[in-house]
Parts: C-alpha cells; structure tokens; sequence
C-alpha cells in the first residue's frame, strides 16, 4: 500500500493503474462504514484508492472543523488490512493553493435539508469530489446512503458536467442498537449515546406505519416529531418525506420515498435515513 501526500505524485502512480479504478473518499478517522466502502470497492475493481481529507470547504464557521477527530496511523493500518493500493493524504495547501477561487456548485438538490441548515457545505463536497475525482480519475466511487443527500447530489453533478465514472451508492452500516455510524458519534458521552438512538427508533416508526398502510406524509412527520420530542437531549433540526431521486417534498407517500432527519443530541448534529420502497 502506497501513501502519498502529494497531486503530482497521485497522477503519476494512476498512470500505473491499468484496469478498474474504484475510489473511497473520506475524512478519515475511519470505522465499519467507511470499510463497507472500501470492501465494495475491493470486490469490484482492480485497484482501490482512498483519499483521507478534512475538507474546510464543507464545514461552517461555526461548525467542527478544528476538532473533527483524526488518526492517520490507525486509519492507514485499516486500510492496509483491505488490501488498498494507494491512500492519497494531501495537505490543505495542496488542494486549496493561494488564490484558489474555483469551486462546483449543484443549484436544485441542494436548496432543502443540508443544503437549508448548512449553506456552504454541499458546494465544499462537490468541489473537493470534483477535484478529487479530475486527481484520482476513477472508474467507479463510493459514497455511504447515511450522506443520501450528498450522494444524489454528487451523482447529479457527474450527470452535468458529463464526468467519465460511476457513483455507488452503498447501504448504511449500524451499530447494533441501529445507531448509523459516524465519525461524530465519537463526540457523545454515554447519555446521548443512548439518546442518538432516537433517530433510528423514528425511522422505524415512519416503516412502520407505511408498512400499516399511511400514506399521508405529514402525518407521518407529526409521528416521528413527536417522538424525537420526546427525547429531552433531542433537538430538531428537520424531519423530511421527500421524493428520493428529486428531493421534493411529498404530500402523499409514493415510493421510493427518502424518509431523512438532522437531530441534535446535546451539541452534536447527527443525520439519518430510510427509504420506503
């Protein structure tokens, strides 16, 4: 397994790479959902690339960039146990130069949810997975379904500007209490812990009376609202039944639907989704 810091140097290791190229970005601090990426990608390629970057252009003023938790020994021994060819680390001088001003920006799918309650941060991923992407050039990348928007999102972007690669999107891994994982989760101590749990138990519910036959969507956010509420840690940020390809809001529930939510447990913003089929 290669590591390597550089641009210049990632371009010219890919010229090595004849065959299938499946790549896995990350931030790093690296756990199951992020190996679930990387094994899929393992399956199905010749070679494996992931990029491990803090990306500033995606974090708000406000938000968590300084402390987002970090350990490149331990994420690069995992991935060594994989099987990945090259791990690309670069600096953020590296992608973001003095006098950078370019950036990528989707005008449809980012209006609502995330894109709503944290204005920059969709235009910072789809320029770094841009960049990225013109860097590592590769045949196929994974992105986890926990990020659903961020995936359609990206996907939309490799449509429009007619890049020459795949999006997969690969299933949300859990922690046995249904909990998604997140690098984030390590910020909860024990009692938010167990109060994250919330976000879970409110998708359930929306499966649930859509399995019992609801088809109304408000009355399916006033059930999950009242739940999450009922939870004194918890705190809304949004609770979503939209369209899961154009990320409208549903009045009736047509499948698919991406039932999605933004919970804050004491400080931390933690994100979840299902869809209904």
């Amino acid at each position: 397994m290669r590591t390597i810091e550089t641009i210049a140097e990632v371009k010219e290791a890919r010229r090595e790479f004849q065959g299938v190229v499946g790549f896995v970005p990350t931030m790093g601090y690296l756990h199951e959902g992020h190996l679930a990426l990387v094994r899929r990608a393992r399956m199905e390629s010749d070679y494996v690339v992931v990029s491990i970057f803090v990306n500033p252009t995606q974090f708000g003023p406000q938000e968590d960039f300084q402390r987002y938790p970090k350990d490149i020994p331990r994420d690069l021994g995992l991935l060594k146990k994989e099987g990945v060819d090259l791990v690309f680390i670069p600096s953020v001088e590296q992608m973001y130069p003095a006098g950078f001003s370019t950036y990528v920006e989707e005008g449809r799918l980012t209006r609502r949810r995330e894109g709503a309650s944290r204005p920059t941060h969709l235009r910072g991923v789809t320029t770094v997975v841009a960049k990225l992407f013109n860097i590592i050039e590769p045949t196929r990348a994974y992105f986890g379904q926990k990020d659903a928007q961020q995936a359609l999102v990206v996907k939309k972007m490799v449509d429009d500007l007619n890049m020459n690669l795949e999006i997969v999107a690969v299933p949300t891994v859990r922690e046995a209490d249904g909990l998604a994982m997140s690098s984030r989760n390590t910020y909860l101590n024990a009692q938010e812990r167990q109060a994250a749990t919330i976000l879970w138990k409110s998708l359930c519910l929306a499966e649930e009376v859509w399995a019992q036959g609801e088809r109304d969507a408000n009355r399916v956010r006033e059930k999950m609202t009242k739940l999450i509420e009922s939870e004194p840690l918890a705190s809304i940020d949004y609770v979503s039944i939209a369209d899961a390809w154009a990320l409208g809001e549903l009045e009736e529930i047509l499948p698919p639907a991406l039932v999605s939510l933004a919970v804050k447990i004491g400080p931390v913003r933690l994100i979840d989704n299902v869809t209904l089929r």
